[in-house]
């Protein structure tokens, strides 16, 4: 029996009414081909400076996807069955899991992760059949016989994939050796970025904080046994990743607030964290007033400051346990930012080397606050939807509910928040399809002529991302 086709209609995702379409058409036709700008991801910048080949299907498509894992995971698949936390793979293990992924396709349906599936497979691997329990060896052979060419190593893949820039997520006292490599590399233009995420370090209640701790001191080159000087610790390793290209910093705690302490106040639950007897009420004091501290250092030294609050961080201690973070075990939490946010933008919001992009994982607040912050503070952006909300609909439900009040170019652009490299081109394809999809219909309502919605859809792709980041 012939296996069904992987089918890429080219007006996926675009209106199914027929006046709405063509119009659609036009305005994604636009900018389909336009470079992809990646101001958030988390593809390691290790990579590119090597530049070895990808060593197998599994490791580069599925592994390091949470996407992709824990949707089987909830259908019973065990993550290890998947190669999360088993190292490198062999080829057995490699192939196997690649099996599980294909039997259990069905699972994917309805889900933006069978879009980004289909798109990898289709377009970048040449796949032509669905992938199932008959195609599975099939596809397997073919993408990794890609694999072996110097077509697919990485930064020929950058190149074909038309990066313009890719931010990286790093930790404070990372050296940043590969971002260093690169920018040394004369056989390299692209532009790979750092991000400054902090959180490890914000969090005093932390099991490891006081070897945090110690930790960005020796990196930093600066005592933190005080107050002053684990302060003094973070504003040298923010210039270190000034000095290798960084752009902005990033943040994700429980909640969003930035309460500011006294001086005093601040130091003395400091050294209490040290010592190990701070309360949990001290610790997350401290916590909120050290966001709030990331905001005063970006108006010094300009790096876009980025939230993503309201995530219970591995939800599922056992896996957690078992096969560390990021193993798509996050679970998200209702947020507040209207009045969590206040003092830090009573503060900062209308200094002019302020810049706040505000993501979530609650859509109940695109309309009631992320857009209403974004429509009022000339430094706040309403980041694109996220983790969770990165799909079809909550992009066109975000849309409309944020659009309404903040416009256009208050807005992020698209953000991937990746770890898998492969799902990039597939995931700004969406986001362009959906937005001329929108766009659209804006103009058969007439409340906005064609020649603004071809400005529009330009700007979301090509400009919006480099403004709210400043690239």
């Amino acid at each position: 029996m012939t296996s069904p086709a992987l089918d890429l209609h080219p007006d996926r995702l675009l209106p199914s009414e027929p006046g709405l379409r063509q119009v659609a058409r036009d305005l994604y036709d636009s900018v389909a081909r336009l470079p992809i700008v990646s101001p958030h991801g988390h593809v390691p910048a290790a990579w590119l400076a090597e530049n070895r080949p990808f060593a197998d299907p599994t490791s580069l498509l599925v592994t390091p996807d949470h996407y992709v894992t824990r949707l089987l995971h909830a259908q019973g698949v065990p993550l290890s069955a998947l190669g999360v936390g088993q190292g490198e793979l062999t080829e057995a293990q490699s192939r196997a899991a690649f099996r599980l992924v294909c039997e259990h396709w069905s699972g994917y349906r309805g889900t933006p992760v069978r879009f980004w599936l289909d798109a990898q497979l289709g377009d970048i691997f040449g796949v032509k059949v669905r992938p199932s329990a008959g195609t599975a060896d099939e596809i397997y052979d073919q993408v990794a016989d890609r694999l072996a060419s110097e077509a697919y190593r990485p930064r020929a893949l950058y190149r074909q994939f038309d990066i313009e820039v890719l931010a990286t997520t790093d930790d404070p006292c990372d050296d940043l050796a590969a971002h260093r490599s690169l920018a040394a590399d004369p056989s390299w233009s692209g532009r790979v970025t750092p991000t400054f995420r902090p959180d490890r370090y914000l969090e005093p209640a932390s099991p490891t904080w006081v070897a945090d701790v110690d930790r960005l001191g020796q990196a930093a080159g600066v005592g933190t046994g005080s107050y002053d000087g684990f302060l003094a610790a973070l504003e040298a390793r923010r210039r270190h990743f000034l000095e290798h290209g960084a752009v902005s910093t990033d943040h994700s705690h429980v909640d969003a607030r930035t309460d500011p302490l006294e001086h005093a106040e601040a130091s003395r639950i400091f050294d209490l964290a040290r010592a190990g007897r701070a309360t949990a009420t001290e610790a997350i004091a401290l916590r909120r007033h050290l966001v709030f501290e990331m905001g005063r250092m970006s108006c010094e030294d300009g790096l876009v400051m980025t939230i993503h609050p309201g995530v219970r961080r591995n939800h599922h201690g056992p896996t957690a346990e078992t096969y560390g973070a990021d193993v798509g075990t996050d679970i998200p939490l209702a947020v507040e930012l209207t009045d969590a946010l206040r003092p830090l933008l009573n503060a900062f919001g209308t200094h002019p080397n302020f810049q706040l992009v505000i993501f979530t994982l609650d859509e109940t607040v695109f309309s009631r606050e992320v857009a209403p912050l974004a429509g009022f503070y000339p430094s706040v952006y309403a980041g694109a939807p996220w983790w969770f909300l990165d799909a079809p609909a909550a992009i066109g439900r975000y849309r409309s509910a944020v659009t309404e009040t903040a416009g256009f170019t208050k807005t992020s652009g698209f953000i991937d928040d990746t770890r898998a490299f492969c799902s990039i081109p597939a995931r700004h394809d969406m986001s362009r399809r959906l937005d001329a999809g929108h766009l659209a219909r804006l103009v058969a309502e007439h409340q906005l002529d064609e020649d603004e919605a071809f400005e529009t859809i330009t700007d979301l792709v090509a400009v919006a991302p480099r403004r709210a980041f400043r690239l």
